[in-house]
């Protein structure tokens, strides 16, 4: 598989999902009710949850009262979460690294480490100008990614994970300052492949993007509850810029 474009079909297999299918709903909706208090949106505010997958970062948004558009390159990521779509609640297919509805939304969400995934450096940078254009002035761009210092400090370059039948063989690495996941398995007698590459951003990298595209840090959080960051310990880093 081409590795500039291994999220192109890892993200729209059924395997992908299966594989992570320990997602937690109930922590999602946690999350996003904690962030809504802190950000103090309005009622009809205008979100987009940008890679959205499934949607269900943007169905706990919508639930909230927000007028919600999730995107992701991922086609049957978006056609499943369209069985969920309403009026104030859209799903549409798009790559992040493209320009996408000028000063139209209040917040923009980036959750659950999705950013990173590109071979080209640069293209992170257009991303986060693709979000300042599409805010209003004032509007608040939120990233949710893994703290690396501590993803690094507990790293394990191999494992396995069993989902029913399937025995997933997972290999990592650190190379060029990303993590290199190798996922191999079989099922119904043939042989799958998968590779997953996600930089090992820091908060300095994901500052300096933000500035070059005219967004200012205004919040920083270490977990789902909103704590304090610590580089060392925190979970996750959750940044907020203001436009």
């Amino acid at each position: 598989m081409d590795n500039a474009e291994w999220y192109v079909g890892w993200f729209n297999s059924p395997y992908y999902h299966l594989l992570y299918n320990n997602r937690n709903y109930d922590e999602a909706n946690f999350f996003i009710d904690n962030l809504c208090r802190s950000l103090n949106l309005k009622s009809h505010a205008s979100i987009w949850d940008l890679a959205c997958g499934k949607g269900r970062h943007a169905i706990a948004l919508n639930n909230l009262g927000f007028d919600v558009t999730g995107t992701d390159l991922a086609e049957n990521s978006i056609d499943e979460a369209n069985l969920s779509a309403n009026k104030t609640l859209e799903f549409v297919v798009h790559d992040m690294r493209e320009s996408f509805r000028s000063n139209y939304f209040d917040a923009v969400f980036n959750l659950f480490t999705s950013l990173g995934y590109f071979k080209d450096y640069q293209d992170n940078f257009c991303v986060f100008k693709n979000v300042a254009d599409s805010l209003k002035t004032g509007g608040v761009f939120v990233i949710d990614f893994f703290n690396s210092e501590k993803v690094m400090a507990s790293f394990k370059s191999e494992y396995h994970e069993h989902r029913g039948d399937l025995h997933f063989d997972i290999q990592k690495k650190i190379e060029n300052n990303a993590i290199i996941k190798h996922i191999e398995f079989s099922d119904a007698g043939h042989n799958y492949y998968f590779e997953e590459s996600v930089s090992l951003f820091k908060k300095s990298d994901f500052d300096a993007f933000a500035n070059a595209a005219g967004l200012s840090l205004v919040k920083c959080f270490g977990n789902y509850h909103l704590d304090p960051f610590d580089e060392k310990t925190s979970e996750r880093l959750i940044l907020i810029y203001k436009k």
